[in-house]
């Protein structure tokens, strides 16, 4: 079964439909690609991708774990390179909340991360990843 459909609704913008819950996605050409920039581009959604996905991932570990990751956030930048066109890196920076974690939570956290599909798909050293834990602030 299909995951989901895309529409070319024009003027560079698409309509994306998950075909199993109905939600949708719209995504237009970036600014600095003839677009308007109304909203998420492709590679938007590709770089913030990667950081649902590192959080889902941690999550699952989190949960097998009993570790609260809950307000957890992944903030994203996309590098783009030209030549051809394409996603350079994508750094995240992931935020802990303060919530006493140890050393062997911190390292199940950030190897869960690491792991995820979404980074398992990608170019190798496209990433760059950098984890902040609120409780040494």
């Amino acid at each position: 079964m299909s995951t989901s459909k895309v529409t070319y609704t024009g003027d560079l913008s698409t309509e994306a439909t998950h075909l199993k819950s109905g939600a949708t996605i719209i995504t237009d050409a970036p600014v600095d690609n003839n677009g308007l920039g109304r909203s998420f581009s492709p590679t938007d959604l590709v770089a913030t991708a990667l950081g649902s996905c590192m959080l889902t991932i941690m999550g699952i570990k989190a949960r097998d774990k009993d570790i609260d990751i809950v307000g957890a956030t992944a903030e994203i930048t996309k590098v783009m390179a030209s030549g051809p066109r394409r996603i350079e890196q994508i750094q995240v920076v992931l935020t802990m909340p303060a919530n006493g974690y140890g050393d062997r939570e911190r390292k199940v956290l950030a190897a869960a991360a690491h792991h995820c599909p979404v980074s398992n798909s990608l170019m190798e050293g496209t990433e760059a990843v950098t984890i902040k834990w609120l409780d040494d602030e």
